[in-house]
């Protein structure tokens, strides 16, 4: 479930964790933050690893797909057939 809040920083660069957003959380629980351009995420450090390890693998099939697609191997399909193909590859 997406939750949305709005807060702001201070002048000590300080970031409120609204409450409603802090449920499920304990105090003195460390957090990661990785800034991408002007995007800041936090992600809780017990489940780094597990996102790391996900992360890691979608950059490693995302650079192979993208190797494939320069040496002009994808094919063009329509669009229904690739939700067919996309139903076969889910099974």
């Amino acid at each position: 479930m997406t939750e949305i809040s709005i807060t702001k920083m201070s002048s000590k660069g300080q970031i409120v964790i609204p409450s409603e957003m802090r449920k499920g959380f304990k105090e003195g629980e460390k957090f990661i933050i990785v800034k991408i351009g002007e995007e800041i995420t936090l992600i809780n450090e017990k489940y780094f690893d597990e996102k790391l390890k996900d992360d890691l693998i979608f950059a490693k099939r995302t650079e192979e797909a993208y190797k494939k697609y320069e040496k002009g191997e994808f094919k063009t399909v329509s669009g229904e057939k690739f939700l067919e193909l996309l139903d076969e590859w889910s099974k």
